[in-house]
């Protein structure tokens, strides 16, 4: 579990996780309220619903494959109880760092969205 310090995640309370040894899957059942984002180093899609403002998760495709990770408050029901989170700082990483990290810490992706 990490609490990215960045201002967007820290203004939307964004708790997120992910398992390198697990399986994702993100399921749209209203694709028009889907909405992506890139933040600065445009290295992943930031997952967000159009209606609702909830950042979901995000999901990055890399010639090793596609991997994602997930906002845990998003989940209904939310998951309990929480282990404590970390805090983490990407904001010293390069775009090939950012990439190699979300590779070997996300959670490989079944269907991209």
């Amino acid at each position: 579990m990490r609490a990215c310090q960045c201002g967007f995640c820290r203004a939307h309370g964004v708790l997120t996780t992910s398992d390198p040894s697990g399986r994702l899957s993100f399921r749209v059942t209203h694709a028009e309220r889907l909405e992506r984002y890139r933040f600065g180093l445009k290295t992943a899609d930031f997952l967000l619903c159009q209606g609702c403002g909830v950042y979901v998760g995000a999901q990055i495709e890399t010639p090793h494959g596609a991997f994602g990770i997930v906002n845990i408050r998003a989940m209904m029901p939310l998951p309990e109880p929480l282990p404590a989170a970390a805090p983490a700082d990407y904001g010293s990483e390069n775009a090939p760092q950012r990439v190699e990290r979300r590779e070997r810490r996300w959670t490989p992706l079944g269907r991209i969205v």
